[in-house]
């Protein structure tokens, strides 16, 4: 009897790695005028290649990232050198509190059109320099970015002859865009990151800002065919930063049955600082599609403690009850540090539990295929 065809189990990181040191000090320097551009960019090549290389030897990673070495934070990228010319801080900004007490807060739009000064592909080009391993590539929702101009809901001035719709008709092009260039320039997979998922149901109880959110993404999605919408994905979470979160006490299983509204293949979720996983698998197997590639959270980045590769192991094999695991994959909760000034977890650290995920994933996939054999 011939056996049964091996079945691997996909493992990805979501994107962000600790900035080192030195890339830290020498960004506040160059914001200082204490340090020219020049010598900034050459750190940041360091930092670049020095990532994606240890991603490679530390953690034997399948799929890596450039870190997001050079983002400012995976929220803001897009728009960041364009935040002087044609956005505002004040208190009609749309502000994310996290539970530690701290704010991040996204500019409001003063000057039309809207527009992206940088697009992801550029991240992906610096690091395909350094690896042959495909490259994963995160890019920023057109939902987040709706918050930048929404004078309804914030109450916020509105910019003469310049509608909402007009807005979202000039965001969702430049969204687009940004993922067809990432895909063009042969990313393996582009991540949309949508933490304000969860967050949005802490906004409004009611559902609709979720829903609204859902609608503008699928604006997006709607413009690539099946075949690209393969190789996209999306990411939640209750929002880590800084060792805490933004959402993390609004009930999951509200949020996901919307999510897997999205027109796209791969799921990234965090699962593993959830208290009760069996709840939040039973909704995600109720909802998911056949098409769908599910990559559940089996380590937890703003956790200090380093998973063994047999609790993630464990953690697969309980997923496995719920989701055909031929459609499952495995991920960290979320990035390691999406904020630039993220400090809170060492690159020693993160090495070690993205080395348990690769390992832990590993045993799992033998013992399923064992009993399948």
């Amino acid at each position: 009897m011939s056996q049964c065809k091996w079945i691997t189990i996909p493992s990805e990181l979501i994107g962000s790695i600790p900035r080192p040191d030195d890339l830290l000090e020498a960004t506040i320097n160059y914001e200082s005028d204490v340090i020219p551009r020049e010598v900034l960019h050459e750190v940041q090549l360091k930092a670049i290649e020095a990532t994606v290389r240890e991603l490679d030897a530390i953690t034997g990673s399948p799929v890596v990232t450039d870190g997001e070495q050079t983002k400012p934070s995976f929220l803001t990228y897009p728009i960041y050198e364009l935040i002087y010319e044609r956005y505002r801080f004040d208190d009609k900004c749309f502000k994310i509190a996290f539970s530690d007490g701290h704010i991040r807060t996204l500019p409001r739009l003063i000057k039309a059109p809207f527009r992206y000064a940088t697009f992801a592909h550029k991240y992906l080009d610096v690091a395909r320099r350094f690896t042959k391993k495909p490259i994963k590539q995160a890019v920023i929702t057109a939902s987040a970015l709706s918050m930048v101009y929404s004078p309804t809901l914030l109450n916020m001035s509105a910019i003469d002859d310049y509608s909402r719709e007009q807005f979202l008709r000039d965001l969702c092009d430049e969204c687009e865009k940004d993922v067809r260039l990432c895909l063009d320039h042969g990313a393996h997979v582009v991540q949309l990151d949508f933490t304000e998922a969860r967050l949005s149901l802490k906004v409004d109880p009611s559902g609709q800002l979720l829903k609204e959110f859902i609608a503008i993404n699928n604006r997006v999605l709607d413009r690539f065919n099946t075949e690209q919408q393969k190789k996209i994905g999306v990411h939640v979470c209750p929002g880590g930063d800084c060792d805490s979160y933004h959402s993390y006490e609004i009930d999951y299983t509200l949020m996901l049955p919307d999510l897997f509204k999205l027109h796209l293949t791969n799921f990234y979720l965090q699962l593993s600082s959830e208290k009760d996983h069996v709840k939040i698998l039973k909704c995600i197997q109720q909802h998911m599609k056949p098409n769908h590639r599910i990559f559940v959270g089996v380590v937890d980045p703003v956790s200090p403690k380093i998973e063994t590769a047999e609790i993630v192991r464990d953690r697969i094999l309980e997923a496995a009850q719920y989701i055909p695991w031929e459609q499952l994959g495995t991920t960290d909760d979320c990035g390691y540090s999406p904020f630039a000034d993220d400090r809170s977890t060492s690159r020693d650290l993160c090495y070690a539990k993205v080395k348990a995920r690769i390992e832990g994933t590993k045993l799992a996939e033998q013992i399923l295929n064992s009993r399948k054999n």
